[in-house]
């Protein structure tokens, strides 16, 4: 099992683009693993179009999404298939699309957690600095709301 900045520990996911709830990915990759799911906010971000999917960079703002908890016995799993899909390998690897984070984020209840957070790696960061697309709200699902109502949605992607 892949660890991280925070070792060992077991930290739920704070997932803000195609892996919330009603999204593709959510049921390709979390379905029946995990053991709750409810909204969250992560401070000190903000929201880009991939295009197809989003990424998080750090910057003043606001991520819209859901915290994810893996059910008993599917952490380590859960782990390596988001690592996977977010092609995270390790810690500063050059090959990262996504670098995981340990980071607090808000429930909707106003408690914090801390959770891994899929960041877009620094080159992929720069590059959406200068030519992206900044994702209004910082939420996902509000952004590609539109589209969908033309029945036409976003390519399945990432986080």
């Amino acid at each position: 099992m892949r660890t991280g900045r925070e070792g060992e520990r077991a930290l739920p996911f704070f997932v803000y683009g195609t892996l919330r709830p009603g999204e593709h990915n959510h049921d390709l990759f979390l379905r029946g693993r995990t053991a709750g799911e409810g909204a969250a906010r992560l401070e000190g971000a903000l929201l880009y179009d991939g295009p197809g999917y989003p990424y998080a960079i750090e910057a003043p703002g606001t991520i819209v999404g859901e915290l994810v908890t893996a059910a008993p016995g599917a952490y380590g799993e859960l782990l390596r298939v988001l690592d996977e899909l977010e092609e995270y390998g390790a810690p500063g690897d050059p090959g990262n699309v996504y670098e995981r984070a340990a980071r607090d984020v808000l429930r909707a209840d106003g408690t914090t957690a801390r959770a891994w957070v899929y960041f877009a790696a620094p080159r992929v960061a720069h590059e959406l600095r200068a030519r992206g697309r900044l994702i209004a709200g910082g939420d996902w699902i509000a952004w590609t709301a539109p589209v969908r109502g033309n029945a036409v949605g976003p390519d399945p992607g990432r986080a």
